[in-house]
């Protein structure tokens, strides 16, 4: 990429940086209604976040919820074999979902005992698993949302009155060749409720190799353009809460900002992370519920040890004062329960203060290793290329 072409690129990161900044000035003007609060951004659109305290909510229909994360394993399809291996995995996935609600197949499907869910949680890869497919390989194991694998988790959502959480590498109507590791939020009525993008990678800590899934950073500036800041970070405002996914590891600024952003729980889907450790500080610090779901031991993982990525301290749900409330008992196929008094939550809820005039100017100043849009520029075919690039990136390529 030419000097020329880096300062149009700069100068248009800094028009879009001065209309985000936009958005964190408005977190220090007067608050509004709960239903209002938000601050201009970019193109006139509006940047949801919390002003003096107040956020943007839709209305509970009920004061209390019971939320389930499931640990389960990840066992990558077979590219040569996709479609059986894509079905079997979908299967127990659902199979899954059905022993959390306390209705299996085996039993007929009525619930025999154990509480209704209202939302479930599954971690980043339950679906397709994880490889070090190419880019033409990894288009052909994502898919397509709405899709198939989405309806039948939707019928699930529907069948049980609840909402279900889960993680996938998706294709994007828009972005030819991309492929997104997807966080998604189906709900009651079947539907797809919400679609998070992955934020960002971590970048130079894979060796000679980097991953090749798209995230927002790496396309920030025509995201922005297509679909608005406020979908940069983006919160689900539900009928039994704001939900916000993320399957970025070690990103606290992240999580506050979602914090600010009104997220009243937060799923942390990362597989392969400290999912329990991170979700009780997160917890605590930006007083949230969190959900810290990761996987579980794995046999028959191509290319990976059995216990690869599955936690000893297991998957957790936390309160906002970063008290456990539920734990999985081993790194095996299990699921952890607890009840969330969200009305409550709601009505006494006081964010934490932050600084925003001791912050902004560090901020706005601090210039990292790796800039964004780096696969506006170029979409590499494999970890070996995408490693490269990052190198690249970082002598200043």
């Amino acid at each position: 990429m030419g000097r020329k072409t880096d300062r149009v690129n700069r100068t248009r990161r800094e028009l879009l940086a001065g209309a985000g900044a936009l958005g964190l000035a408005g977190m220090m003007a007067p608050a509004g209604p709960a239903r209002a609060a938000a601050a201009p951004a970019a193109g006139g659109a509006t940047l949801s976040v919390a002003r003096g305290g107040k956020y943007a909510t839709e209305p509970l229909r009920q004061d209390a919820i019971n939320v389930t994360a499931i640990q389960s394993r990840v066992r990558s399809v077979d590219v040569r074999n996709l479609k059986p291996t894509l079905a079997a995995n979908l299967e127990h996935v659902l199979h899954l979902v059905d022993v959390a609600q306390g209705s299996p197949a085996e039993w007929g499907g009525e619930r025999l005992w154990g509480a209704k869910q209202d939302l479930i949680c599954l971690h980043e890869f339950p679906i397709q698993g994880f490889q070090p497919w190419t880019r033409t390989e990894l288009n052909k194991v994502a898919f397509d949302l709405p899709g198939p694998e989405t309806e039948a988790i939707g019928e699930r959502a529907k069948r049980y009155g609840c909402y279900i959480a889960f993680g996938c590498y998706a294709r994007v109507a828009g972005w030819p060749r991309h492929v997104v590791n997807m966080s998604v939020i189906v709900g009651p009525s079947g539907g797809i409720v919400a679609q998070h993008w992955k934020a960002r990678n971590m970048l130079g800590l894979f060796g000679e190799n980097a991953l090749i899934g798209t995230t927002v950073y790496d396309v920030l500036d025509r995201y922005v353009e297509m679909y608005g800041w406020d979908a940069v970070l983006p919160v689900a405002r539900t009928d039994i809460g704001n939900i916000a996914m993320t399957a970025v590891g070690m990103e606290p600024l992240l999580y506050q900002c979602l914090a600010l952003k009104g997220a009243e729980i937060l799923v942390m889907s990362v597989t392969g992370g400290s999912n329990a450790e991170s979700a009780t500080a997160t917890a605590r610090y930006n007083r949230i519920y969190t959900v810290g779901v990761g996987n579980s031991v794995s046999p028959g993982n191509l290319g990976f040890m059995e216990t690869a990525g599955a936690e000893d301290d297991g998957s957790v749900i936390v309160d906002p004062r970063g008290t456990v409330l539920a734990r999985t008992s081993s790194h095996h196929e299990d699921a952890a329960t607890a009840r969330i008094p969200i009305g409550d939550f709601r009505k006494t809820r006081r964010l934490p203060e932050v600084p925003i005039a001791l912050l902004r100017p560090v901020l706005e100043q601090y210039e990292p290793v790796f800039q964004p849009n780096a696969f506006l520029a170029e979409l590499p075919e494999t970890y070996k290329e995408a490693g490269a690039l990052v190198r690249r990136r970082m002598q200043g390529g």
